[in-house]
């Protein structure tokens, strides 16, 4: 079986992401499921987000998009991340309890992650 990838783009990537929050647990987690290996890469600069959105153009690059967001993220309208969701047609898990998702463990990626595996 060939070797999967998966690339984990952090909503806040902010400098050296691997090292900030969840973000290099989870490489670590995801390394650890048989056939898949795990990118993560910063958000590109500021300004990426002054254009209109290209949804099917952001589309055609991936095979799945997932997507994680909580009603109470103080720096996220919810507003925002439902259009995103919308454009995209994400597998939207939302959350009423999550905040900015700032802990420093994220099972539920993992198991995100795991499910797209098995029904591949």
């Amino acid at each position: 079986m060939p070797l999967r990838r998966a690339v984990i783009v952090p909503g806040n990537g902010a400098g050296n992401i691997e090292h900030c929050n969840w973000y290099g647990w989870a490489k670590k987690r995801v390394n650890e499921i048989p056939d898949v290996s795990c990118t993560l890469k910063n958000m590109p600069d500021p300004g990426y987000f002054s254009r209109p959105w290209e949804w099917e153009k952001i589309k055609t690059n991936v095979k799945h998009i997932i997507q994680f967001g909580s009603t109470d993220d103080p720096f996220l309208p919810w507003e925002e991340q439902q259009e995103v969701a919308d454009g995209l047609n994400t597998a939207l898990h939302k959350y009423s309890d999550r905040g900015h998702f700032q802990n420093t463990a994220f099972p539920e990626l993992i198991d995100a992650v795991k499910k797209l595996k098995t029904n591949s």
